[in-house]
């Protein structure tokens, strides 16, 4: 499946969601919700025809549930995953499962649990979309160690070499890169990077750390610029950071859809 080059959703009124789902009564439901909520929705029911249609260039994100028939959702994920950065948003029913982690390392982007309320689902969703969208940035360079950011760019590069980042991924190093050595909160990390609210839900943020950490980190298991400071948050090793760059106005846009 080729990498998918997404039309970004400001250029049109309505966003398009690939839904996921082997359940057509939810499916049919969820798709009028969403519809109210101003998104146009593509149903599929199995992996095997969401690989399929998540290269059609007029999709936005995927909302994919976990348990398919055939080939599950964390298998989708991860081809997903490995064919570009489309926006996943993956749906459990158990939230306190090992599922949310397993989604998560697989390369979604952010979780919702059964049973769905269309509007928390539809702000989670929009809170995605928005990061995909281009915005004015002063053109900037921000080294850290080794790793080089260019968020004009949407560029991320390891002693030369292009790492590829998701979006999310670019956003949360970048935002910590841009506090210099500070402690960056948990709570600030995800009203910043994710754009909203998680009650204290951290798993979100931790597994994007460590799957940041692995594409940076020449030892992930004891990393050296992405710090974990205990009970607070995180930050970037100081002394890591050898060219200053000011705070962002406004969150750090990253790679362009």
């Amino acid at each position: 499946m080729a990498g998918p080059q997404n039309t970004p959703p400001a250029r049109r009124s309505r966003p398009r969601v690939l839904l996921v789902d082997d359940d057509v009564r939810i499916g049919q439901a969820l798709g009028l919700a969403l519809d109210d909520e101003g998104f146009e929705v593509d149903a599929v029911l199995t992996g095997e025809e969401a690989l399929e249609r998540a290269g059609d260039p007029r999709i936005d994100l995927v909302l994919l549930d976990l348990m398919l028939p055939g080939m599950d959702g964390f298998t989708v994920c991860r081809r997903l995953r490995d064919a570009g950065d489309l926006p996943i948003i993956m749906v459990t029913a158990r939230s306190d499962s090992a599922d949310v982690i397993t989604g998560l390392e697989a390369g979604a982007d952010d979780y919702v649990t059964k049973p769905l309320v269309a509007g928390e689902l539809a702000a989670r969703m929009r809170a995605l979309l928005r990061r995909r969208r281009p915005a004015p940035a002063a053109p900037r360079r921000l080294v850290l160690g080794d790793v080089e950011l260019r968020p004009d760019e949407g560029l991320a590069l390891r002693a030369g070499d292009v790492v590829h980042l998701t979006r999310t991924e670019f956003r949360l190093l970048a935002e910590l890169a841009a506090a210099q050595g500070r402690i960056v909160t948990r709570d600030e990390l995800l009203a910043r990077v994710w754009g909203y609210e998680y009650h204290g839900d951290t798993r979100l943020l931790d597994v994007h750390v460590r799957r940041l950490r692995r594409k940076i980190e020449t030892d992930p298991d004891h990393p050296a610029l992405v710090l974990t400071v205990r009970g607070a948050g995180y930050k970037i090793d100081p002394v890591a950071v050898s060219q200053e760059a000011p705070p962002p106005a406004e969150p750090v846009t990253g790679p362009r859809g």
